[in-house]
């Protein structure tokens, strides 16, 4: 079963015929000559990584809302019974927004500037984050909503008629 050949990897790299090919545009073998222009593309460097951090901030800010669309497909397609399916999309939608809001901090921590002192605390990328609760919250009035058109609220009348007081009956005279 075991094969009597083996393949030597060193030998292929020196009969290549892709090593006489030039190297791709940008690419340099050679290090920076001067600390001064080292010091300069790292400063460059860090600063677009952390244009890249506060980007991918704001797409995680908003990925509540981008999922919307497709709950709310969800939502359509289980009906306005109450049935267990329903119930689970229901429970999902409303317990999503508090699990997200409670991780908030934890959930932007890889997002935070390189500068930052302390990189779990909500002074830290305050806009991303209130606009994470956002749409958090609209999820969760999504939910509310469904919920409402599924008639599990208390909205009418009639859902409080247990706690209405009754008022003493006008005497009747048939007589």
């Amino acid at each position: 079963m075991g094969s009597s050949s083996s393949l030597e990897f060193a030998s292929l790299e020196s009969s290549s015929k892709w090593r006489n090919l030039p190297p791709p545009p940008g690419f340099s073998r050679s290090s920076a000559s001067s600390s001064k222009g080292l010091s300069k593309h790292t400063a460059s460097s860090a600063e677009s990584h952390n244009k890249l951090k506060e980007k991918r901030a704001w797409d995680h800010a908003i990925s509540p809302a981008k999922a919307l669309p497709m709950q709310a497909f969800m939502l359509y397609m289980s009906g306005g019974g109450v049935q267990i399916f329903s119930m689970g999309i229901v429970f999902m939608l409303l317990l999503t927004p508090f699990k997200n809001v409670a991780g908030i901090n934890d959930a932007f921590v890889s997002f935070a500037p390189s500068t930052s002192h302390n990189p779990k605390s909500f002074g830290t990328l305050t806009l991303q984050k209130l606009v994470f609760i956002a749409c958090n919250l609209l999820t969760l009035a999504v939910g509310l909503w469904k919920c409402r058109s599924m008639g599990l609220l208390p909205t009418g009348t009639g859902d409080w008629l247990a706690f209405e007081k009754r008022g003493l009956a006008p005497e009747v005279s048939l007589f």
